[in-house]
């Protein structure tokens, strides 16, 4: 059965890129409603940006949703990971800002107070996309592609100059809650030079190193407490991919890989998969089917106590 949140939810913080302050609050909404979100602050217009791939507005530090009216809001990744990873198919989020709070830089916020405040089941059956042949698409030297799969899994490689992130790998079956086990308090990540680089153009803003965004410098983690788990950088790029391909607008089942992708190639992923002809179908989930989707297994001790 789909679901949503049993009552509201609220939220409160500054955005990273932009530093602005907003109120974010995720509501119980319908069967067949999807995610929606909902510009408060505005007093006119369309105020409702569905939170879809075809709207995503291509950037390479955040996601960003625009309405036909030009109506934004941007870093939507970090919930969209939270919503999917809890086994969330419908609610309305309010928010008063243009830009999500980044919070501690994770999605271990949002999941903890979704399930602590519980899924109420909808009276209609869990829709989803199922991967029927291989697409990918390939930027540079980063690539990401999506293929059939009987379970949502997700890949990912990174490597970078600096010592103190290099190489890394990871490879997760999305079912039996291991989105909020094992990835969901992974936070953002970059380095000294890009953060000021950043700040020197306006960006980064809402920053506070150490707080809501691990800071690598050279070969050391500049962020006071260290990392959270010795590979949090490539945990977090997976996090970020699942909310991403969240925007598909119903679950997606399929084998995910990437390498050195970001938000803007997992888009460009989404949108050529609903391009291909036969590439992927929608189906209706029967329970066993239902039980392998993220946010069926969740245990709530399992799920990080982040400060």
């Amino acid at each position: 059965m789909q679901t949503t949140v049993k009552s509201a939810i609220t939220f409160a913080g500054c955005g990273l890129h932009s530093g602005k302050a907003a109120r974010l609050t995720i509501r119980p909404a319908g069967a067949e409603h999807g995610i929606w979100f909902q510009r408060t602050d505005l007093a006119s217009g369309d105020t409702l940006v569905p939170a879809r791939w075809d709207v995503v507005r291509q950037s390479p530090l955040c996601t960003t949703l625009v309405n036909d009216s030009g109506v934004s809001v941007s870093t939507v990744e970090h919930v969209m990971a939270a919503l999917a990873g809890c086994g969330v198919h419908n609610a309305l989020i309010e928010i008063d800002g243009p830009e999500v709070p980044i919070l501690d830089g994770s999605a271990v916020p949002f999941v903890r107070s979704i399930v602590q405040r519980g899924l109420r089941r909808l009276p209609a059956p869990i829709r989803a996309f199922e991967m029927l042949k291989t697409v990918s698409v390939t930027q540079g030297d980063a690539t990401a592609s999506i293929g059939p799969s009987d379970v949502m899994r997700i890949d990912f490689e990174i490597d970078f100059a600096d010592p103190a992130i290099g190489r890394q790998s990871k490879s997760l079956n999305m079912s039996n809650g291991s989105f909020a086990r094992e990835l969901s308090d992974s936070r953002t990540f970059c380095r000294k030079t890009d953060v000021e680089q950043m700040q020197a153009n306006g960006l980064a803003l809402g920053g506070t190193p150490g707080v809501n965004a691990v800071v690598f410098d050279g070969d050391r983690v500049s962020s006071p407490g260290g990392l959270r788990h010795a590979d949090e950088p490539v945990r977090h790029k997976m996090l970020d991919a699942l909310g991403d391909l969240a925007l598909a607008g119903a679950p997606l089942i399929g084998h995910y890989r990437g390498a050195r992708a970001g938000h803007s190639l997992t888009n460009q992923l989404l949108r050529k998969v609903f391009a291909t002809p036969d590439a992927v179908r929608m189906i209706t989930c029967d329970a066993s089917t239902a039980s392998r989707l993220p946010g069926f297994g969740l245990v709530w001790d399992e799920i990080p106590a982040v400060a």
